[in-house]
């Protein structure tokens, strides 16, 4: 949504305000519903982080203004009537003001949020690399370099390969793991994504339709 189109929403039901559903752009989870006036959502278009107005405090307050837990835009969009908002957002930290990452701590994940922490575990990998904390594995293993990077890739595909005709479920699983996650370094190295691989797959899928 663009700021031009804000005028055009039906702010007539409800004094002005507008619901706004707040979804993790990664998973899908649905995060939290607040309210926008005309400004609330003028500023989150602008500024890049999701302002709500407070109907207790009647103003403006911007999630995170306190924590330091903001939600960064990814794309507003209206429903077919005009008159609700769904937010995409990027939470930085938990949502709820009780401390969970929504504030609808009940729901249970869905496959897309199973999916989605692999966008999480890439952050943890670039927070590693850039903080190197003492004793880190990715740290130390990505400091070593490419070609290091490499070589363990083919050990763990190797050892993908003999779980799948010798081992157990449960083993097989454990090194297709390992495998993954040394994936996504190596994708790091390169300043590559998993959602580039991704979409690689999807255009794939899609010239053979």
């Amino acid at each position: 949504m663009k700021i031009e189109e804000v005028a055009g929403l039906d702010w007539s039901k409800a004094e002005g305000l507008l619901p706004a559903v707040v979804q993790h752009a990664g998973s899908g989870a649905v995060l939290m519903v607040g309210y926008m006036n005309r400004e609330a959502l003028r500023e989150t278009l602008s500024g890049g982080r999701v302002v709500f107005f407070s109907r207790s405090r009647n103003r403006l307050w911007m999630k995170g203004e306190s924590s330091g837990h903001h939600l960064h835009v990814v794309s507003v969009s209206r429903d077919c009537d005009a008159d609700t908002l769904l937010v995409l957002a990027d939470p930085q930290g938990p949502v709820c003001h009780l401390g969970t990452p929504t504030c609808f701590a009940d729901q249970p994940p869905t496959d897309a949020q199973r999916l989605a922490f692999l966008t999480d575990l890439e952050r943890v990998i670039a927070r590693r690399i850039a903080e190197k904390p003492e004793g880190s594995y990715t740290a130390r293993l990505f400091a070593e370099g490419r070609n290091r990077l490499a070589q363990k890739i083919g050990e763990e595909g190797v050892e993908v390969a003999l779980a799948a005709v010798a081992e157990d479920d449960a083993k097989l699983l454990g090194e297709c793991a390992d495998l993954l996650y040394h994936l996504l370094l190596m994708l790091k190295s390169r300043n590559l994504s998993l959602d580039q691989v991704v979409n690689e797959l999807w255009s794939r899928h899609r010239q053979r339709d």
